[in-house]
């Protein structure tokens, strides 16, 4: 019976290591290849997330594509421009396996961002989404890199 166990936390162990391996190699690979990629914010982020144990490169990119979209929509970002449906483009095309489909509006949907950013400081104003705008770019920059490194772009 003790063997049983040992084997068991043996497992849950080698599991959790290979889990957070993964995600690190995955987020140093994209941060090498993305320089705005924040590393840190890469790791932190699916670290954080339960579904990242045992996750795949194409698992990794479907929680920050998800995480993405959920950001979107639960911020004011889907009053600037067209990001609430070019991320549901991007995530209907991922899930599809179709990587170079949903690269074209993942990165419409970045531009979002920018965009808002800009009105407030048109307006002189101070943005209350700011935060909200950095993690969506973080998120989708992480998205883009991954989906780029499972579709084979350069």
């Amino acid at each position: 019976m003790k063997c049983f166990f040992l084997i068991v936390i043996f497992l849950v162990l080698f599991h959790t290591t290979f889990g957070d391996d993964l995600i690190q190699q995955s987020c140093k690979k994209a941060a090498d290849r993305e320089r705005s990629l924040n590393h840190t914010f890469c790791v932190s982020t699916l670290e954080a997330d339960p579904k990242s144990r045992g996750a795949d490169l194409y698992g990794l990119a479907n929680i920050t594509l998800y995480l993405a979209g959920t950001k979107v929509i639960k911020t004011a970002l889907q009053d600037c421009e067209d990001a609430p449906d070019s991320m549901q483009e991007a995530i209907y095309s991922f899930k599809e396996k179709d990587y170079e489909a949903a690269l074209n509006p993942l990165s419409a949907a970045l531009n979002a961002p920018d965009t808002c950013e800009t009105g407030f400081q048109e307006r002189k104003a101070v943005s209350p989404l700011k935060k909200e705008d950095d993690d969506f770019t973080q998120l989708g920059v992480v998205s883009l890199t991954f989906i780029g490194l499972l579709s084979g772009k350069p």
